[in-house]
C-alpha cells in the first residue's frame, strides 16, 4: 500500500503521526499489507537565521515522526534548552523573535553545512530522516523541491506595500499584521524533487492533511509539476478540512483564506482543490452541501490526542480505499 501525503508543518505532522498509529494497529483497515508514507513537505517556510538555513516544516515532520517534538508547542525539541539564544540575544544579534533551541541549532547546523558542500536539500533530508528513524518506520520524506524558495507577505507600513518574510509576519506579529498578498520567491522557477512526481502518480492514496491550505499545501502545489500529477494520478485523493466552525483548529488559515478573497469555509478549502480533489472530511456540524463528484463525510476532526488522530487518519485512509475500490476494475 502507498500512500502520498502533502503536509505542512504541526497540523500536519500531528495527522501522519496518527496514520502511523492506525496502520500499524489491529483495527487498520489495510489490515496486514505493508505500507510505504512518502511525505511531500512544505519547504516555503525556510528562512536564514543567524547565517544558518531553517526549514520549520520539515523539521516539525521529522522531530514528530521521530518521536522527540515539544509535545506542548507541536514543534520544535522535546526537553529543549536556549543557552546558545541567550548568548546571541546577549550579543545583540538578530533577529530575536525567532528562538531556536540548543539540540535544533544542531540539525541547523548540520544541514547548512551539507547545503554548503552542495549536496541538495533532499539528500540532507534523507540523511536527517535517517537519524530521526523514518526509514525504518517505513517513511519516506521529500522536499516539495530542491530549489530555495520563500514565503513573502506583503503588508501596509504606513501606506506603503512592503514584503517580510511569511516567518516574521506569522512568528513576529502573530498574523495581525494586515496582508495584501503573499508571494513566493523562487517558485516559478523550481522543480519537484526526485521523487516527488512519481509518489503522486505510484500512489494508491494520496492524503492532504489539515494543514494550512495556502501557505503550506498551496505552496505545494504551486510547485511546477505537482498539480498536474495530482490531476493526472489515478490514486484517490482525499483531505481533511482544517477548519472546525468556520475556525482553524491552530493557526491563521482563516486569515491566510481571507488575504487570498478565498470564504472562510471547509466549502472555500476544498475549492482550491477542485480540480483533483475525491473524498474531504469536515466536521460534524458543517454545513458545507455535498458538490458534485466530490465524496463529503461529516466526523470529529479534533486530534486532541494521539488516538484522535489516528482514528482520524484512518477514516481518511478508509475514504480513500472505497474510492479506490470503486475505480479498480473487478
Amino acid at each position: 500500500m502507498r500512500i502520498t501525503a502533502l503536509a505542512g508543518g504541526v497540523g500536519g505532522a500531528r495527522f501522519l503521526r496518527g496514520l502511523l498509529r492506525h496502520v500499524h494497529s489491529p483495527a487498520s483497515v489495510v489490515g496486514d499489507e505493508p505500507v510505504e508514507l512518502t511525505v511531500i513537505g512544505n519547504t516555503g517556510d525556510d528562512i536564514t537565521l543567524f547565517g544558518l538555513r531553517v526549514c520549520p516544516d520539515l523539521d516539525t515532520l521529522l522531530y514528530t515522526l521521530g518521536g522527540s517534538v515539544h509535545e506542548g508547542q507541536g514543534w520544535g525539541r522535546a526537553d529543549e534548552s536556549h543557552h546558545v539564544a541567550d548568548e546571541l540575544a546577549a550579543l545583540g544579534a538578530t533577529p530575536q523573535w525567532f528562538t531556536l533551541g540548543d539540540k535544533d541549532f544542531g540539525t541547523h547546523v548540520f544541514r547548512s553545512q551539507l547545503l554548503g558542500q552542495g549536496l541538495p536539500l533532499s539528500a540532507v533530508v534523507d540523511r536527517l530522516a535517517a537519524r530521526w528513524g523514518l526509514p525504518e518506520q517505513g517513511v519516506r520524506l521529500l522536499p516539495m523541491t530542491d530549489t530555495p524558495v520563500e514565503t513573502h507577505v506583503v503588508v501596509d507600513d504606513g501606506g506603503r506595500p512592503q514584503a517580510i518574510h511569511f516567518q516574521e509576519w506569522w512568528v513576529r506579529h502573530r498574523a495581525e499584521l494586515p496582508a495584501e498578498r503573499f508571494v513566493v520567491a523562487g517558485l516559478d522557477a523550481a522543480a519537484p524533487a526526485p521523487g516527488v512526481l512519481d509518489a503522486i502518480r505510484d500512489a494508491d492514496v494520496v492524503l492532504l492533511p489539515p494543514s494550512n491550505p495556502v501557505v503550506s499545501i498551496g505552496i505545494v502545489l504551486g510547485v511546477p509539476g505537482v498539480r498536474d500529477a495530482l490531476r493526472g494520478s489515478r490514486a484517490p485523493v482525499v483531505g481533511v478540512s482544517p477548519l472546525v466552525g468556520g475556525r482553524p483548529v491552530r493557526g491563521h488559515a482563516d486569515v491566510c483564506l481571507r488575504t487570498i478573497g478565498v470564504e472562510e469555509s471547509s466549502a472555500g478549502v476544498a475549492g482550491l482543490y477542485a480540480d483533483f480533489l475525491d473524498g474531504w472530511l469536515v466536521s460534524e456540524d458543517d454545513p458545507m452541501p455535498p458538490p458534485r463528484g466530490l465524496e463529503v463525510v461529516r466526523r470529529p476532526l479534533l486530534m486532541s490526542s494521539p488516538d484522535a488522530a489516528a482514528d482520524l487518519a484512518g477514516a481518511a485512509l478508509d475514504l480513500g480505499l472505497r474510492l479506490r475500490a470503486t475505480r479498480t476494475p473487478a
